[in-house]
């Protein structure tokens, strides 16, 4: 017919034109992969970002004060490296049975004596480093946790545990002695109770006293962990 078009789509000559519904589906779609696949990056880049700045001032502590050693200072005690952290299933009751989360005491630093209940010459001793130490740290010794694991089922003695808790708010703990290998570990040809253990407020073991400590140089090292930690530790606040 006069002045219609009768050309068929395809023919030659006349150009093909998509449709706008073929258009919208393979053009849009791989835009909006591009765009799932920004916003997840970015939101990964987001979660390490604050992962480092948390984690930073811990980590910038401890190498100020046991790595990079400013002005030649140096720790007493050995510092663990890599340090281990609290594990999340580590069975331990009160006195009574009653099982206890040490999950749920963090928030201090610890000062661990580990011993059997009968508490031999070196177990009075380490509990009398303990209570002294603390004391001796004056308003921070609200930061300092002072705990005893008792890694037999025997009973303290009354007066030994009178001494050890009495206006000290001090954790007396039992824990199996296999279990607390699996977190503490002596120096070579020592058994666990020839030491004392420095715990940081987030359950880590950082810190092995020597055997037979001298309480002078083991008090400088809790002091400088104190300080180094006033940034992050809430208990300095």
């Amino acid at each position: 017919m006069s002045g219609s078009n009768s050309s068929v789509p395809g023919s030659p000559g006349v150009p093909v034109v998509e449709s706008p519904l073929a258009l919208t589906v393979h053009s849009v779609a791989p835009a909006m992969l591009d765009d799932v696949t920004r916003r997840t990056t970015l939101g990964r880049l987001k979660m390490a970002l604050v992962f480092v700045v948390c984690a930073a001032p811990v980590v910038a502590s401890y190498l100020t004060y046991f790595v990079i050693r400013p002005d030649g200072r140096t720790n007493y005690s050995t510092l663990i490296d890599p340090q281990r952290p609290l594990p999340a299933a580590l069975p331990a009751s009160d006195l009574s049975g009653a099982p206890v989360s040490l999950a749920s005491l963090q928030g201090r630093w610890w000062l661990v004596v580990v011993a059997g209940g009968d508490c031999d010459s070196t177990c009075e001793r380490h509990l009398w480093i303990q209570r002294q130490l603390r004391e001796s740290l004056g308003r921070d010794k609200q930061r300092v946790q002072s705990m005893w694991l008792i890694v037999d089922a025997r009973a303290p003695r009354p007066a030994t545990l009178q001494a050890v808790t009495e206006h000290t708010g001090a954790a007396v703990l039992q824990v199996p002695a296999a279990a607390l290998a699996d977190w503490l570990q002596p120096e070579p040809g020592h058994a666990l109770s020839d030491h004392l253990y420095i715990v940081d407020p987030l359950g880590h073991w950082m810190m092995r006293v020597p055997v037979d400590p001298d309480p002078t140089k083991l008090k400088r090292d809790v002091e400088k962990l104190l300080r180094a930690s006033a940034g992050w530790d809430p208990s300095a606040r």
